[in-house]
C-alpha cells in the first residue's frame, strides 16, 4: 500500500494511545507458562501480537481472541513433540520464544519472513547449545532439538536484551538454579525491566546480580486471572514530537511509572524546548521554540526515527549516538532515516553507530516519494515529518504499519492529517 500525505499541520487535539505489544508480548507469554487461565485485555493489535499469539499455540496454548482481550488457557505440562512456529517479521516472538520452546522440550521449527531471517540470533543459540540445545543454523529457519538445562548463560548486554528477555522466561522452569552473567553493560535496559515486572506480577522469583540475574529453578508462573496491558510508550512519541513541532497533542492511556524506556521521549521534547503537561494518565506536548541537542540512544533505539523528525524542527544541529544497533532492526534504520530526512531538504551526517541533523527543511520542487524499506518506523516518522514539516510526500510500503500500530493513519487522519491511499 502506497499512500500520500499532505502538508498541511495537525489540528490540536488527543490520541487514546493502543496498548504496548512489547507489554502484550510478555503477557502473553507469562500466561501461556501460568498453571490457569487467565484474561489479557489489550487495546489494539498488530501483526507482531498475533505471531506470538500464533506461536504460543502451536507451543500447545489455547488462546481465544475476543473484541476486549485474550483468552490463554497455559500450555500442557506434558508439551514435548515438534511444532512449526511462524514468528512473521516479529523479532520479539522469535529470540522471546527460542529458549521457551527449549525449555518446554519442544522440537520446534523457528520460521519468519522479511528481514527477520537476516537479523542475529546466532549469540543466543551458541550458549543454548552450551547447555542441552541443538540447532542446525545460526539464523532462520532453524531447528531446535533436545531439552534447555539449568546453568550459567554468558551474553554480551549490548547486542539484544530480547535475548536476556527470552532466557528470564525460561529459565525459571527448569530444574536447577541458573545464573545470567553479563559481559558488557546493557543496553535497552528499559525492556528487560519489562521484563522483569511481568515475571513478578506472575510470582516467579529473579534476584538481580552486579553483572546479571540469578533465576532459582522450579518456579510456577502463577499469574493474575485478568490483566490489562500498558499503553504504548513507543507509539505516543509519534504524535508527542507532532505536538512539539506544532500546536498541541495530547495522549492518553499512558503509565506514568512505566518502565518502558521509550517513556523518555517526554524528558527529551522537554530538553529540545517543549512544554509538556501531565494529568493522570495523559501526557500533552505543546510546541515551544526547539533547539538541538545530544541524545544518547543505547537506551531507546525505536525513539531514533521520529527524535529525526523532531531534531529538523530545532534550531541547530542535534547529534544521536550510540544508535548502531539499529543497523539490524526491520531496516538498516541510520541508513533509512538519512536518506529519507535528505529527500525532504533535512542536511544529514550519517555516522556509523549514529546520526547528525541540522534543524531546517527545505524540499526539493517536484513530487517526493519515500521508501519505507518495510519497517514501520521509518513509515509512521515520516508521515509526521510531512504533517509537521510541511513537506507532500508518498511513503511507498505504508502498510508496514501494521506491525505495530494498524490504527495510525486512522488516528492522522482524526487530527487532521491528509492521507490518501493510492
Amino acid at each position: 500500500m502506497n499512500v500520500k500525505i499532505g502538508k498541511g499541520p495537525l489540528n490540536n487535539g488527543q490520541v487514546r494511545i493502543i496498548s504496548s505489544k512489547s507489554d502484550g508480548h510478555r503477557s502473553l507469554i507469562a500466561a501461556a507458562l501460568a498453571e490457569e487461565e487467565s484474561v489479557l485485555f489489550v487495546d489494539g493489535w498488530s501483526d507482531d501480537m498475533e505471531a506470538t499469539m500464533r506461536c504460543l499455540k502451536g507451543l500447545g496454548a489455547e488462546l481465544y481472541k475476543e473484541p476486549s482481550g485474550i483468552e490463554v488457557v497455559p500450555i500442557p505440562r506434558n508439551a514435548g513433540g515438534k511444532a512449526v512456529l511462524d514468528c512473521g517479521e516479529s523479532g520479539s516472538t522469535l529470540r522471546f520464544l527460542l529458549p521457551v520452546a527449549s525449555a518446554l522440550g519442544k522440537n520446534a521449527l523457528f520460521e519468519g519472513k522479511g528481514r527477520l531471517p537476516e537479523r542475529p540470533i546466532g549469540i543466543l543459540l551458541e550458549e543454548m547449545e552450551q547447555h542441552g540445545c541443538k540447532a542446525n543454523n545460526d539464523h532462520l529457519p532453524v531447528e531446535l532439538e533436545g531439552k534447555l538445562q539449568s546453568g550459567v548463560y554468558t551474553l554480551p548486554g549490548n547486542v539484544s536484551s530480547q535475548f536476556i528477555t527470552g532466557l528470564l522466561f525460561a529459565l525459571p522452569i527448569l530444574e536447577g538454579n541458573s545464573e545470567i552473567r553479563l559481559t558488557t553493560d546493557i543496553e535497552s535496559k528499559g525492556y528487560i525491566d519489562m521484563t522483569l515486572k511481568t515475571l513478578k506480577t506472575f510470582g516467579v522469583e529473579v534476584k538481580e546480580t552486579e553483572h546479571g540475574w540469578i533465576i532459582p529453578g522450579g518456579q510456577k508462573y502463577q499469574g493474575p486471572r485478568m490483566r490489562f496491558a500498558e499503553g504504548d510508550w513507543s507509539n505516543a512519541a509519534f504524535w508527542l514530537v507532532a505536538g512539539a513541532i506544532h500546536g498541541s497533542i495530547g495522549c492518553q492511556g499512558l503509565d506514568m511509572e512505566s518502565p518502558q524506556g521509550d517513556r523518555a521521549i517526554v524528558s527529551l521534547l522537554e530538553e529540545f524546548g517543549a512544554e509538556s503537561k501531565i494529568i493522570l494518565n495523559q501526557v500533552t506536548m505543546t510546541h515551544k521554540e526547539m533547539k538541538g541537542i545530544r541524545i544518547d540512544a543505547s537506551q531507546i533505539p525505536d525513539l531514533v526515527p521520529i527524535l529525526c523528525v523532531a531534531a529538523a524542527a530545532a534550531e541547530c544541529k542535534t547529534e544521536i549516538y550510540n544508535a548502531g544497533r539499529l543497523r539490524i532492526k526491520e531496516s538498516d534504520r541510520l541508513a533509512a532515516m538519512a536518506e529519507c530526512m535528505k529527500k525532504i531538504g533535512v542536511e544529514v551526517e550519517e555516522k556509523p553507530d549514529g546520526i547528525i541533523i541540522t534543524g531546517g527543511c527545505n524540499p526539493p520542487a517536484g513530487e517526493i516519494v519515500i521508501d519505507s524499506h518495510n519497517d514501520h518506523r521509518i513509515v509512521m516518522a515520516m508521515a509526521i515529518a510531512a504533517v509537521s514539516l510541511g513537506v507532500e510526500l508518498t511513503i511507498e510500503g505504508a502498510d508496514a504499519v501494521n506491525k505495530s500500530y494498524p490504527s495510525f493513519f486512522l488516528e492522522l487522519q482524526k487530527l487532521g492529517g491528509v492521507v490518501d491511499v493510492l
